[in-house]
This record gives C-alpha cells, sequence and structure tokens, in this order.
C-alpha cells in the first residue's frame, strides 16, 4: 500500500490503534527501539497505563525505576547483588505474572529469558537498540536466538525517534534548497518551515518535540519469512505490502507539514542512507 501523505490523521489513528492491539495480546514480546533518550520507556508505560491494571499481574524489571505506576509490582536491577534482568524474570516466572516489563535487552542471557517468557503464556515488554524495527529481528539473531522462536513469539517491534518542533511563535516559510528537494524525493516542493528565532525559543527556532515512528507488525506471512530466515529485504517488502510506513516518511511528512526541519531530519535519521 503506497504511502499517502493526504491520509497522515488516519496513518497516526491506525497506528495507535495497532499499537493498543498489540498491548493487549495475552502472551508474546512486544520491542521498543531506538536510540538513548528516545521516549522508549514513556512508550512502553502508556501501553501500559491502558491495561486493566486492577485484573492484570505486571511485573517490572528495570534499571533505574523511570515512573512510579500505582498497582504495578516494580523492581529495580542491582548487578553487584546478582539481581539481573535474567535472574529478575526467572524469578518473577514463579509469581505467574500476566505482563513483564523488561527494562532492556542487551545480552544473550537476558535475550534467551525473555523470549522463554513470551513462548510460555506471559506478554513481555522490553526495549532494544537498533536502528530500526526490521534490525529487531537480526540483533535477535545475533543474541542466539533461534529464528523459529523469534517467530513464534514476537508480536511487534515499534522504532522511534524524537525530533524538535518548530516554534510556532516564529515560525516562517521558506524556498527550500535543491539538497532539500533530494533528501525529502519531493522536487514539487515548493514551501518549507523554519524557525527564525524569538524570546519563546530562546533564539534555538525550535520549540518542544515530536515523535517519528514505525511499526512492524509481526502476522503469519511475516512469521514464516523469519522461520525461514529470508533476507531482510523481502521480510521489508512484506512488511510494506501490509501498509508499513517507514520512519522516514512520517518524518518528512512533518516537515512538509511545517512541523519539522529538514535539517532536524538530518539530524536524526542521517543523510546518506536516505539519498
Amino acid at each position: 500500500m503506497p504511502y499517502n501523505f493526504v491520509s497522515t490523521g488516519f496513518l497516526i489513528k491506525q497506528y495507535l490503534q495497532s499499537v493498543e492491539k498489540m498491548f493487549n495480546e495475552p502472551f508474546g514480546i512486544i520491542l521498543l527501539t531506538g536510540p538513548t533518550g528516545s521516549g522508549k520507556s514513556t512508550t512502553l508505560y502508556a501501553g501500559i497505563r491502558r491495561l486493566n491494571l486492577m485484573e492484570k499481574n505486571v511485573i517490572t524489571v528495570e534499571e533505574p525505576i523511570e515512573y512510579d505506576i500505582p498497582l504495578l509490582r516494580q523492581t529495580q536491577v542491582n548487578e553487584k547483588a546478582g539481581y539481573t534482568f535474567a535472574s529478575a524474570i526467572r524469578y518473577f516466572l514463579r509469581h505467574d505474572p500476566d505482563v513483564i516489563l523488561l527494562g532492556e535487552i542487551r545480552d544473550a542471557e537476558t535475550a534467551s529469558t525473555a523470549i522463554t517468557a513470551s513462548t510460555t503464556g506471559h506478554l513481555v515488554l522490553s526495549t532494544m537498540h537498533t536502528n530500526s524495527a526490521v534490525g529487531a529481528i537480526p540483533r535477535l539473531k545475533d543474541l542466539g536466538i533461534k529464528p523459529y522462536l523469534i517467530a513464534d513469539s514476537l508480536i511487534g517491534v515499534v522504532s522511534q525517534r524524537l525530533v524538535r518542533k518548530i516554534c510556532n511563535a516564529c515560525k516562517e516559510s521558506y524556498t527550500p534548497s535543491e539538497w532539500e528537494k533530494t533528501y525529502l524525493k519531493d522536487s514539487s516542493i515548493q514551501e518549507l518551515y523554519k524557525g527564525r528565532g524569538c524570546d519563546v525559543c530562546n533564539g534555538a527556532g525550535y520549540f518542544g518535540r515530536t515523535l517519528v515512528y514505525e511499526l512492524l507488525n509481526i502476522d503469519r506471512d511475516m512469521s514464516l519469512l523469519i522461520e525461514k530466515e529470508a533476507d531482510l529485504s523481502l521480510v521489508s517488502e512484506k512488511a510494506k505490502d501490509a501498509g508499513f510506513v517507514d520512519i522516514f516518511d512520517i518524518t518528512v511528512d512533518k516537515v512538509k507539514q511545517g512541523i519539522a526541519t529538514s535539517e532536524e531530519a538530518v539530524r536524526t535519521l542521517g543523510h546518506i542512507r536516505r539519498l
């Protein structure tokens, strides 16, 4: 399904519905990817808040505990005392949790324990450092997880970044340069926006941040490709056929709408790989 800028509002609504649907799955694993400070934990907690915490036994293992939420059983990793992500999961599985929030998957032992939990009737939520949603698949393989286990357990992957918003108090239009048209892959663009700098934004031209993202839903067809260790290009192609929208397209849309700048898109997503 080709990306259509006109349908952006619908796309955001569809994205939120898909994320909420993932969080209501009874078992499996959901991954949030992106660099440090991209809001991964905030998204995970937002998803947990949508659950009925009076009926769900939700346990978290974090480093550190970032949000204090009533009705959650929250614990913090203490590696000096031998209380690691992996050991915490093994301990908590004896308490029959419905949902386990794992702060980060960073090593083979934690990945293996998380996958085991997700394939034995528990919903596991965690974060991982990869550059894209599809990139979570080879990362799990690098951590020693067999492809058939990834296919069986992975519900979906959300990759996200935070980009600075143009200050509305000093926003002004300008004619885009040729490199911007090339980067945004649209030679017909006649007008873009930037912040001039004012007292409101302390001369920065930016005020606040907005989320850019991509969501990879793992359906049956996708699971079969993962299990067969298909090339990532085939996985990406299948995802796009199913409606997957690249984080770059979301960012370009926000640039065209006057929410973000071309420079901010380059700072966040890079330049060479996008041309």
